[in-house]
């Protein structure tokens, strides 16, 4: 083309447009916002669409899978945390078992008599270090004389009658019990008044 054909065009153009704007504004509106509207469409073969329907398979599964392992992991998680917490709980009670023997000696030298006031004095400071150490791990002593006989806290070894006192109360306590929580570390063992 030469330049006069390519300015006779753009000068015709120029010239639609403006008669376009002119005549009929909202129409070209309307044509350019239904352009912009409509969606392009485009033909598709057997083999392309047997392709992106295993592509769409392929991807559904590799979600399944991920969702499945998310949630793996999060039992994962959360198993390995609870398995923790008891974990520490067991060596808590283990370290506590072990403290018992001691506790009833110490209860035991004090229930003795003795001349040596200083020698009482330091088995007393040494049992209550050892209880706010145990206060401080969470143990709780119970069994205790006028209490309510409990089978799944007390061990009861001896019965005896007494009107005194009501049926299935604690009479005597031999042994106190301890308990973490809701777990029973040791069994109070005592003397049930039936």
């Amino acid at each position: 083309m030469s330049e006069k054909d390519n300015k006779k065009n753009k000068k015709a153009t120029e010239a639609a447009e403006s008669a376009a704007k002119e005549a009929a504004p909202e129409a070209a509106e309307s044509a350019a916002e239904a352009a912009e509207t409509t969606e392009d469409t485009y033909t598709v073969t057997k083999a392309q669409m047997e392709q992106m329907e295993a592509l769409a398979k392929t991807l559904a599964d590799a979600n399944d899978k991920y969702l499945r392992l998310a949630a793996e992991y999060d039992n994962y998680r959360k198993r390995t945390a609870r398995e923790k917490e008891h974990l520490y709980n067991d060596a808590k009670i283990d370290t506590i078992k072990g403290m018992l023997p001691v506790y009833d000696n110490l209860e035991r030298a004090l229930a003795q008599e003795t001349q040596d006031a200083a020698f009482k004095k330091g088995v007393e400071m040494t049992m209550n270090q050892l209880v706010s150490v145990m206060e401080k791990l969470g143990v709780v002593s119970f069994g205790a004389a006028g209490e309510a006989f409990d089978p799944q806290l007390h061990n009861a070894v001896m019965h005896v009658e007494d009107e005194a006192l009501g049926e299935n109360v604690i009479a005597e306590v031999f042994q106190k019990g301890f308990k973490v929580g809701d777990k029973v570390v040791r069994f109070a063992m005592v003397k049930v008044a039936n």
